[in-house]
């Protein structure tokens, strides 16, 4: 999917078009209108007043030569080290370059802009002692379409995704590189062509724009949006592949499901009872005396019931993540008792300045190994679906690898080698990397999450999982195409009528790399997931 860019006409308009952010109740909807439909962001004023408390805290801290983990020391290893008043600027833009050591393809765009609103919403929280306007400027660079420029490896997940947010960071105070209107300059010049003024940091700042988890974030929230299509898509190609193997909808009752009550399997046996009903293909074999069929057509309400259980535990997780402080330190101003006076001007202002680990990549690294795995088993048993359709001794006496012409015409013999390779390539990814750690920062950071590896697997092993489905479906049109003129349910013609719009009967022998293609945006799209209504 890509998102679109159209900047607001009016300051008027964006106000009522805004997303006003507080670091409270932003939802995975509010993050999708944002990526891909460009819906302009805010900071709410109630939670700009939170910031300001915060911020002031650490303005107190420092007027007073408090120490202060951050605002005024250095940072990991170094956090012994005290950093003198006149040096505090200096340290912010220091962070900034020496932690911007990423390598690897760029994050995609949607990513980046995820990334963007993610840590905005996170910082208007009130906990992070910055100031409104870094906020501010975060929110600009969304609202016209400044990108960072973000290398996606370079991560161990804690503290945080030091790297990525860096490289983000950088484009804040004029460094670093960015993509504007389609094209990479010197973000100094696109801040420039977007009227967006070079923040210079103040003490604290740096280190609460990159110590996070937004970029692991990112990607999952993402991943997860695309494995709930994937979810129903797979109900939909699956039912049609039972329906052309002259499949039994028996397997789905409802009262087989009750005795085994998981959420998941509930929906997916659902969905595929749905896909049949009506079928004349059904109704054609329905006395044909086979008692029951292979795993991978009778067990799809088990299976992709577990992964779709999978992805909502995942998508618990990251929706708590949505709306977490996750930098270090983190600031808490005092609150204020009943009846207390008005704090004068000239009074200490109250609060701590407490060091904690919430930077920590380990909730999600697990979330994003899970969603890998479960994603992995869609794909595999799809992969054994499409070898039923296309093999002569399993087919139910359908052309041998769907050809027509089987001999002079290969059909789909191929592309199920392809969905093969694919099946194998995740298994290699699925292998978790949360299991990993390896000690960073002299010793002091000793345990880290791996979660950037695991979410960068996880892109992989969607894109991968959605072309196998895709290659089962463009089978399975083939299958219902020889099957004519029995039809299948409404929902199944209008699955195979989607597919067919996009991609055609195969009459001879053709390169199918574009139909493949084709068909994966049309499943990224949520085409045959809504046939389910």
């Amino acid at each position: 999917m890509r998102y679109r860019h159209s900047r607001p006409e009016s300051r008027t308009e964006l106000i009522l078009k805004a997303l006003h952010i507080n670091g409270n109740d932003l939802t995975l909807a509010d993050v999708r209108e944002v990526v891909y439909e460009n819906r302009p962001v805010l900071l709410e004023p109630e939670a700009r007043q939170a910031v300001d408390r915060a911020r002031a805290v650490v303005e107190d801290a420092l007027d007073n030569e408090r120490v202060a983990y951050a605002v005024n020391t250095g940072v990991g290893k170094l956090s012994d080290v005290r950093i003198s008043p006149a040096d505090i600027r200096k340290l912010q833009v220091n962070l900034l370059r020496s932690h911007s050591v990423g390598v690897g393809e760029p994050l995609r765009e949607d990513v980046v802009r995820a990334m963007i609103l993610l840590r905005a919403n996170s910082l208007a929280k009130g906990f992070s002692g910055i100031r409104d306007v870094v906020i501010d400027a975060l929110c600009s660079m969304l609202n016209r379409g400044v990108h960072p420029v973000i290398p996606s490896q370079g991560s161990v997940g804690a503290s945080g995704d030091l790297a990525p947010l860096s490289h983000l960071a950088l484009v804040l105070v004029g460094e670093g590189t960015a993509i504007y209107q389609g094209k990479t300059t010197p973000a100094a010049e696109a801040l420039r062509m977007a009227d967006i003024q070079p923040l210079v940091l103040e003490a604290k700042e740096s280190i609460s724009l990159i110590n996070g988890t937004q970029a692991m974030l990112a990607v999952g929230l993402l991943a997860t949006l695309q494995a709930e299509i994937l979810c129903d898509s797979a109900d939909v190609i699956g039912g049609l592949t039972v329906d052309a193997l002259y499949g039994t909808d028996v397997a789905f009752d409802q009262r087989i499901q009750a005795a085994r009550p998981h959420a998941g399997q509930f929906v997916s046996a659902n969905n595929l009872r749905r896909m049949l009903e009506g079928s004349q293909i059904r109704e054609s074999h329905r006395d044909c005396g086979k008692v029951q069929d292979a795993y991978s057509l009778r067990c799809m309400p088990q299976v992709h019931g577990a992964v779709r259980d999978t992805i909502a535990h995942c998508r618990g997780v990251f929706e708590v993540e949505i709306n977490s402080a996750v930098d270090n330190p983190l600031v808490f101003p005092a609150e204020r008792k009943v009846g207390a006076r008005k704090p004068m001007i000239a009074d200490p202002v109250e609060g701590d300045i407490l060091s904690g680990g919430n930077f920590h990549g380990e909730p999600l690294a697990f979330a994003l190994d899970f969603m890998g795995i479960a994603l992995s088993a869609l794909a595999g048993i799809s992969e054994r679906r499409l070898e039923r359709l296309v093999n002569p001794s399993l087919n139910e006496g359908l052309p041998p690898f769907l050809a027509p012409g089987a001999g002079l015409n290969s059909g789909f013999m191929m592309a199920q080698v392809t969905a093969a390779a694919l099946v194998n390539e995740n298994r290699v990814l699925a292998h978790p990397a949360s299991v990993d750690s390896i000690t960073t920062s002299g010793n002091k950071e000793d345990y880290v999450s791996m979660g950037m590896t695991s979410a960068n697997k996880l892109q992989r092993i969607v894109a991968n999982t959605r072309n196998v489905l895709a290659i089962e479906a463009m089978a399975v049109a083939q299958a219902i195409d020889f099957l004519a003129p029995l039809q299948p349910s409404k929902r199944g013609q209008a699955a195979h009528a989607a597919i067919r719009g996009v991609s055609p009967k195969m009459t001879e022998d053709r390169i199918l790399a574009p139909d493949f293609a084709h068909v994966s945006e049309l499943i990224a799209g949520g085409a045959l997931a809504r046939v389910l209504g």
